[in-house]
């Protein structure tokens, strides 16, 4: 199981608008005015052990299916392909114009070529499940 990480906030004006990581347990006894605000990391060992014990197959099995998965994912984008999955979303290609940057550390310019970045959109149907669920 992954880790859940505890970020307790004091009130603002203590802090500062700025969110500090304290320890959970202690802190939220001794001073009821913390905000707590939790952040699970899910990893892919995390994503195969749910898929394993939902469907039934070994994780051996579900490890090289969502290996496959991400294959196919990064080798069609790579080839320009977008892919679509109702229901989900869209790993699509998103076109980065051509630009002119400036490198600070030696006051020169650069151009950056034109180029394209893979890119995730989701679905309403996914976008509106996430918005209702409580976190």
């Amino acid at each position: 199981m992954s880790k859940l990480y505890y970020f307790c906030a004091l009130k603002i004006s203590r802090l500062q608008n700025r969110l500090a990581p304290l320890d959970f347990e202690t802190n939220i006894t001794e001073n009821n005015s913390f905000i707590t605000l939790k952040f699970k990391k899910v990893t892919k060992a995390d994503l195969i052990a749910a898929v394993a014990d939902q469907t039934g197959i070994e994780k051996a099995h579900v490890s090289e299916t969502v290996e496959a998965f991400f294959t196919v994912v990064k080798d069609s984008l790579a080839k320009g392909e977008n892919i679509y999955v109702r229901g989900f979303g869209s790993f699509v290609n998103k076109k980065r114009a051509k630009k002119v940057a400036r490198n600070i550390s030696k006051n020169t310019a650069i151009v950056i070529d034109e180029h394209y970045v893979p890119s995730f959109k989701p679905a309403k149907v996914f976008v509106e499940q996430v918005k209702g669920s409580e976190k």
